[in-house]
């Protein structure tokens, strides 16, 4: 990894989609937690509580993430341009993602199984090259490889620029670019815009 890159001279080199793992872990933390603040979320909010953090990482969220980095079915993707860390994606079946199968606002349209992505994160300095579009795409077809039948996300439409501290849920367009179909519209917000329930069959 070259911390000395500059990302403008590696805007056009191709982007690499790789499956979170135990030994990517500092990667998965330069592209969501530079400055490795303690309480950040480090992705798990959706995903495991505080009794599950304490007893994966003795209430370490990032030892928590590492532990579940460990599990056949990755946390998640991330996303290299000319070998540098640029973005992650988190993805997985909905099933494994407890807030989300509970929640009384983003409702199941039905009984498929389907995997969700839940988060996107683009490095800074690294946005507007395109890397979203692309590590939607290998997140796609990461699920598919493990026999995932369609993959949901729940973006927002907005008719302008998107408030970043949302930007994480994606927006329609994104997601209509790599195939996917609005199927519903769920009774979440961000930014104030009802969030999309969107899905790409596979």
């Amino acid at each position: 990894m070259d911390t000395n890159q500059d990302p403008q001279a590696a805007g056009t080199a191709p982007i690499e989609i790789r499956p979170m793992a135990e030994e990517r872990m500092d990667d998965f933390a330069t592209v969501v937690n530079p400055s490795r603040r303690q309480k950040h979320c480090w992705c798990l909010s959706h995903r495991i509580g505080a009794a599950e953090i304490r007893e994966r990482g003795a209430g370490d969220r990032f030892a928590a993430m590492r532990s579940l980095s460990t599990e056949p079915i990755a946390p998640g993707v991330i996303a290299y341009r000319a070998g540098e860390p640029v973005g992650w994606c988190s993805i997985a079946p909905r099933s494994r993602i407890p807030l989300l199968e509970k929640s009384k606002l983003i409702r199941p349209v039905d009984d498929l199984e389907a995997w969700s992505i839940t988060c996107m994160v683009v490095r800074s300095g690294y946005r507007r090259q395109g890397v979203n579009r692309e590590m939607v795409q290998g997140a796609v077809q990461y699920a598919r490889d493990l026999g995932a039948p369609a993959v949901e996300a729940n973006p927002v439409d907005p008719a302008g620029r998107m408030d970043l501290t949302m930007a994480f849920v994606g927006t329609r367009k994104m997601f209509e670019q790599a195939g996917f179909e609005v199927v519903g519209v769920s009774d979440a917000q961000a930014s104030r815009m009802p969030r999309l329930i969107m899905r790409k069959l596979l």
